[in-house]
């Protein structure tokens, strides 16, 4: 028969460890697999490109926390891609004329910055409104090829790497 002073009794977890570090390593280490990091990096570049600037953050966390990726990762590859996402509303606003087969507008970031800091919301989205439907729209078809491409290029090589650190 044990005595009961042998017997180990678990630690009572406090609030903080409960409520804000578990979270913090869970978010941390959410996503560590290849597959789960190619698709967190496949999935996290879509959004990220999203032409409409100050919203990739919140649609990265809000697909992030639907499809449980990796938080950190997904914030930091949003972050390193804002160049790419101002050279793609361009090229997004150009293939979206093409698709609704709109003449070209003279349509340039600059001029978008300008607008937006000078004129109040209805102006600028009768000016630019239908750049925004075009850029959406192209950026909506092309969403998709875009994170099997990049899931399908990157898995093979993340695995790689992962086989080399073991």
């Amino acid at each position: 028969m044990t005595s009961p002073a042998a017997t180990p009794v678990p630690a009572q977890r406090g609030f903080w460890t409960r409520r804000v570090v578990d979270p913090l390593v869970a978010q941390l280490t959410q996503g560590v697999t290849p597959d789960k990091l190619a698709a967190t990096l496949a999935v996290g570049s879509a959004c990220s490109l999203l032409p409409f600037l100050g919203f990739t953050s919140l649609l990265n966390l809000g697909v992030g926390l639907w499809l449980r990726m990796n938080q950190p990762i997904l914030q930091t590859f949003n972050q390193l891609l804002g160049p790419v996402q101002l050279v793609m509303i361009v090229v997004y606003v150009r293939v979206g004329e093409w698709f609704w087969r709109a003449q070209e507008s003279r349509f340039t970031i600059t001029e978008v910055l300008r607008v937006f800091r000078e004129a109040d919301l209805g102006e600028f989205l009768q000016q630019f409104g239908w750049a925004g439907i075009h850029a959406f729209t192209a950026w909506a078809f092309t969403t998709p090829l875009l994170i099997l491409a990049l899931y399908h290029l990157l898995r093979p090589i993340l695995r790689h790497l992962a086989k080399l650190r073991t």
